[in-house]
């Protein structure tokens, strides 16, 4: 029995698909090329919402759950690729090439049910983040950059309508377009030159912040309390959600035996750029800290540039984020054909949840919390647990079940807490 994802469109990129380089059935990926897809797969925009966060939680509290969750995540993601070996080793699974495909060999359409839920959910929620980031971005440029109180820049108005709306609503007849292309293998160099963006203006950034500290030194806090522990987690969840790629990168790397080093290492290197960008952002502002780090830049040319072309990437990255969508909603109600309708509703829907939701650094909170909580904690230890009851000892099971219960405690609390801060914006 094979288990693999059938589409209408081979060409088209789905959840399985490789970031970097052609789509090929044969697995060629060197070290160097593998490191590189793991760091495209983790390295998002979401880092630029880590200073905020550092503001609300405290500088020491914040590196202490980046790392943790660092470490959780590594641990869980080779929970997966373990899962997986031991069930393709069993004849009737001859080859579990996503996720999804694992979460139908261990628990069957409900399994795989689930697992396309929360994915939906993430990549949606994504992409709404992208949306957010784009428009509360031209706000800033564009309408009143040098106002400091955020809330009452972003309700600035344009013609009597308030600017973000109009933003996204500008971008909604583009994303309809965009999202409407069957083939989007063409667009996935935008997925490289979205990394090269987002690592350009993080180290604009942090060179600006060394500026600023030296200059400023402002007061910080260490430890910002209990309250907004599960806020903060849900941020730094969000921040190293890449766990449904991992089995199609470990799929294509060429040397299997050494993946969980290379893994390893990508994961240390990004928690240490992700504690460094956080720190030293949150140490640069102070309390002045923005949602979105680059709001803080001010209105330089580099500024200007590095922000507009934040935009254009998650513009452009947008219809490859939806992708996993589409394909997930065309297989399960369109017989796994093309439909451009139904595009055209999500694209609406995600243009709607992204007016709803003010605060960047929230929503990621938030969908950290609810969705990827779940994704990253939750099922791979519940998969694992499943598939290795009988070897894994007491140990093991003990292990297993506190993993799927710190995710569920952390998915419940942190989704409360989330909301909390969104909806108290608004008030």
């Amino acid at each position: 029995m094979v288990v693999a994802k059938k589409s209408s469109s081979p060409s088209r990129p789905r959840e399985d698909s490789p970031l970097l380089g052609g789509a090929t059935a044969v697995p060629l990926s060197s070290q160097p090329k593998t490191f590189a897809n793991i760091f495209i797969a983790i390295v998002g925009a979401g880092v630029l919402g880590l200073p905020y966060a550092f503001k609300r939680t405290g500088w020491l509290m914040s590196l202490l759950m980046l790392f943790s969750v660092a470490g959780l995540t590594y641990h869980c993601m080779m929970l997966l690729i373990h899962t997986r070996r031991k069930l393709e080793s069993a004849s009737k699974f001859s080859k579990i090439a996503s996720f999804g495909d694992l979460g139908f060999a261990v628990c069957g359409p409900v399994g795989r049910l689930v697992v396309d839920v929360l994915i939906v959910l993430s990549q949606v929620g994504f992409c709404v983040g992208y949306l957010i980031f784009i428009a509360n971005t031209l706000v800033n440029l564009l309408n009143n950059s040098s106002s400091t109180d955020m809330n009452r820049l972003y309700s600035s108005l344009i013609w009597g309508f308030p600017a973000k709306s109009l933003y996204i609503w500008g971008c909604f007849p583009f994303q309809l377009g965009l999202n409407s292309i069957p083939t989007l293998t063409h667009l996935a160099p935008l997925s490289i030159f979205a990394d090269v963006v987002d690592l350009g203006a993080m180290a604009t950034v942090l060179v600006e912040d060394v500026i600023l500290i030296l200059k400023n030194r402002p007061e910080v806090q260490a430890f910002g309390g209990l309250s907004v522990f599960f806020y903060g987690m849900g941020v730094a969840v969000y921040a190293f959600e890449g766990i449904g790629m991992v089995l199609p990168l470990e799929s294509e790397a060429k040397d299997k035996d050494k993946f969980g080093r290379t893994l390893g290492l990508s994961m240390a290197i990004i928690s240490l750029i992700y504690g460094a960008f956080g720190a030293l952002g949150y140490f640069a502002f102070g309390e002045d800290t923005k949602d979105i780090i680059t709001a803080n830049l001010g209105a330089g040319f580099v500024s200007t540039l590095v922000q507009l072309g934040l935009c254009i990437n998650l513009f452009f990255t947008f219809p490859l984020m939806m992708n996993p969508v589409y394909e997930i909603a065309e297989r399960r109600f369109w017989g796994g054909r093309y439909c451009l309708w139904m595009r055209w509703v999500l694209v609406l829907v995600v243009s709607l949840v992204a007016l709803l939701v003010p605060n960047f650094a929230d929503f990621l909170s938030l969908v950290g919390s609810s969705v990827c909580c779940g994704l990253g904690f939750v099922l791979p230890a519940l998969f694992h647990v499943l598939v290795f009851k009988e070897e894994i000892g007491w140990k093991g099971w003990s292990v297993d079940i506190g993993i799927v219960s710190l995710g569920l405690v952390l998915a419940v609390s942190g989704t409360w807490s989330a909301l909390a801060e969104i909806f108290s914006v608004k008030v």
